[in-house]
């Protein structure tokens, strides 16, 4: 099956199981959403919504961020992975904000220059914050597209390339949420039955499906 065709397929599938896929990290406006997203990296998306109501309810906003200061904003997410250096730099992100006018600006070069803010992040806010077509990718979307055929996997920057050459651009927006709500509950990166997979199954590749099947003996034999 060529890939184009596969994506077809693959995206109807997406759409019948996910029509309207919520944004899984809680914020009300495009700054509460930066600061989801950035505490998001390496921790799940419920740990960060355990933890932002706190946060938010002593600030939400940069003006209020900056005033908090580092050391009360650690404390706030302290269960989240990495949190001293998210502690600086959302703090240190916040301070740019300030300086900018104190509004996230709705413009990637300058969403990239904030402290703690990647490619990924940005993507995020300017999809899901401003409605710009954009396709964020994560580790999880990354390994999908690889078991998928949709990409060579080899970094995230060509998964992204690769996803919006075969998706059209007015589904990029739901597209990278329906490929995570999939992978949740669907397409596990451990223990995953790929022949049992509703994609997976005639997705991936003979060798990508014997590759991971190899890869799994070892685990279930402890």
């Amino acid at each position: 099956m060529k890939r184009q065709d596969k994506a077809d397929l693959i995206g109807e599938i997406l759409d019948d199981l996910y029509p309207d896929p919520p944004i899984p990290l809680d914020h009300t406006d495009p700054y509460t959403l930066l600061v989801a997203v950035a505490l998001s990296a390496q921790t799940t998306d419920k740990k960060v919504n355990e933890v932002t109501p706190a946060l938010f309810a002593e600030a939400s906003t940069p003006e209020e961020m900056v005033v908090l200061g580092p050391d009360r904003i650690l404390e706030l997410i302290r269960e989240i992975g990495l949190a001293p250096t998210k502690a600086r730099n959302l703090w240190t992100a916040a301070n740019q904000i300030v300086d900018a006018g104190g509004e996230v600006i709705e413009d990637w070069d300058f969403l990239e220059s904030l402290a703690g803010v990647g490619h990924k992040t940005a993507s995020v806010v300017m999809s899901q914050g401003f409605g710009h077509p954009a396709f964020p990718v994560d580790t999880h979307i990354h390994r999908l597209a690889a078991r998928w055929g949709l990409s060579n996997g080899t970094n995230v920057e060509r998964t992204e390339r690769d996803l919006k050459a075969v998706f059209p651009v007015d589904t990029w927006n739901r597209r990278h949420l329906q490929i995570i709500f999939f992978g949740r509950e669907h397409c596990p990166a451990l223990r995953h039955d790929m022949l049992a997979c509703p994609i997976c199954s005639w997705a991936a590749s003979k060798r990508r499906i014997a590759e991971e099947a190899r890869a799994a003996a070892p685990r279930l034999r402890r």
